[in-house]
């Protein structure tokens, strides 16, 4: 049985963790997570799949080694179970006896998708690594993992190469489910044909037939109310039947102009973040679609596009076309003039503005994911009180005025910003996660 002490260490353990990352990380990779044995030399953890005990491993392995027993060679002394062996047992429903609709529901249909968007094509990065494990795990196990999956960020940054990807990876491995991705204009399209041809229960009868069903850019249902009716039933159809939704949008579910019963199905599973690329995730992306089209890019060079071109992934593969077709076309090796003369167009270097107030909540309110009125606000909830320190730590570092001046911005006293100032200098000295953070919302001020 557990001991007192073992159950005490992981709890610590746990309260460790979770104030180093986000709510979300915290509720869906580790609260899972079960001890179901303990002794001085090892730990027995249940975890509901292998990709939570791949995420505690490659996320905390030195955190674990601090808190829980090591093995010889120094790794944590951890034995894993899978939780999952009682869902294998679950029977299989008998198939329907064969039947003119049923034929028509199971009927042959075109799966559109791009033969380049795979995983293994995907290139991760910090900004994108907890996404990439959601979409392969929900892949690899469909309506049993975490269901729906919302996946929220800007333009460009890879939200339809991952549900494409699940598509591809469905496809391939899970022969018999049906399978069907498409966008929130094609869903609409086909209920407007629907109605015109008098066929909606035909349309009703496929999508609710689909074992996988993944849309793209959901925020295109906003003002729509009869199409975001009959989403919302598809939606509740599949996900009673625990077939698997996957959801992609350029803001999270409380940010869209949904109705508050659409919204709250969304965040019933799990909502992830897919942000814009750091510096060295850029650079192999340049090289990876440099080498796709077969054009050698020396590291220096590629590092001196990734500084000037940042806010999405298609800007980057744009400037690889534009400079693959120079270099071709006029014989010339690549070089840091020739990217110069061919993708100065592209080039990110607006001119500085003054920073503003306004300009700082705005990035700490993406890069936190939080409201710019919350950070205006008064909440004390953990992830809105950090956020709002780091936007008066960043206000007095980078803004030319009083204290005074600044807290009136934020309607706090000079006092205040102080405090919040040494808070975040001291954090930073032990939280490297956080220093990542604020030197990418300082980028996107700079910027």
């Amino acid at each position: 049985m557990l001991t007192c002490d073992a159950r005490d260490t992981w709890t610590q353990f746990l309260e460790y963790v979770k104030k180093r990352c986000s709510l979300t990380a915290f509720e869906n990779w580790l609260s899972p997570i079960k001890v179901l044995n303990s002794s001085a030399e090892e730990i027995s953890l249940e975890v509901p799949n292998i990709f939570v005990k791949a995420y505690l491993l490659d996320n905390y392995k030195r955190d674990l080694c601090s808190f829980l027993p090591v093995n010889v060679e120094g790794e944590p002394a951890i034995s894993f179970v899978i939780a999952d062996q009682a869902e294998r047992k679950t029977p299989v429903a008998p198939p329907k006896p064969a039947a003119s609709p049923i034929i028509e529901e199971v009927a042959p249909y075109e799966l559109k998708l791009n033969p380049s968007y795979r995983f293994d094509n995907f290139i991760e990065g910090a900004s994108n690594q907890f996404v990439k494990s959601a979409a392969v795990g929900i892949a690899n196990r469909p309506g049993r993992s975490y269901n729906p999956l919302f996946i929220h960020g800007g333009v460009g940054l890879g939200k339809t190469h991952l549900l494409h990807a699940i598509g591809h990876y469905v496809q391939n491995t899970h022969k018999k489910l049906r399978v069907q991705c498409i966008t929130t204009e094609g869903f609409i399209n086909d209920l407007v044909d629907s109605l015109r041809n008098k066929s909606v229960d035909k349309m009703k009868r496929f999508y609710r037939s689909l074992d996988v069903l993944l849309v793209d850019d959901i925020q295109f249902l906003q003002n729509r109310l009869n199409f975001e009716e009959e989403f919302c039933n598809t939606f509740e159809s599949l996900i009673n039947q625990n077939k698997q939704i996957v959801i992609t949008s350029d803001k999270p579910p409380g940010q869209l102009k949904l109705s508050e019963r659409i919204v709250a199905r969304m965040e019933w599973g799990l909502v992830a973040h897919v942000g814009m690329p750091d510096l060295e995730t850029r650079v192999a992306i340049l090289q990876h679609k440099a080498e796709q089209k077969g054009l050698k890019i020396p590291n220096q060079v590629a590092f001196f596009i990734a500084e000037h071109v940042f806010s999405n992934v298609r800007q980057l593969e744009g400037a690889i076309n534009r400079l693959t077709a120079h270099c071709r076309l006029l014989g010339q090796d690549v070089s840091e003039e020739l990217v110069e003369q061919t993708l100065s167009e592209l080039f990110q270097t607006a001119p500085k503005q003054r920073v503003s107030v306004e300009n700082i909540l705005k990035s700490v309110s993406t890069v936190f994911e939080v409201r710019i009125n919350d950070l205006k606000g008064t909440s004390r909830t953990l992830k809105i009180a950090v956020a709002r320190q780091v936007a008066m730590f960043l206000a007095k570092e980078m803004i030319n005025d009083s204290l005074v001046m600044i807290g009136a911005s934020f309607g706090k006293t000079h006092s205040t910003i102080l405090h919040a100032c040494k808070t975040i200098e001291n954090k930073i000295k032990k939280d490297d996660s956080l220093k990542r953070q604020i030197a990418l919302c300082r980028r996107n001020i700079e910027h």
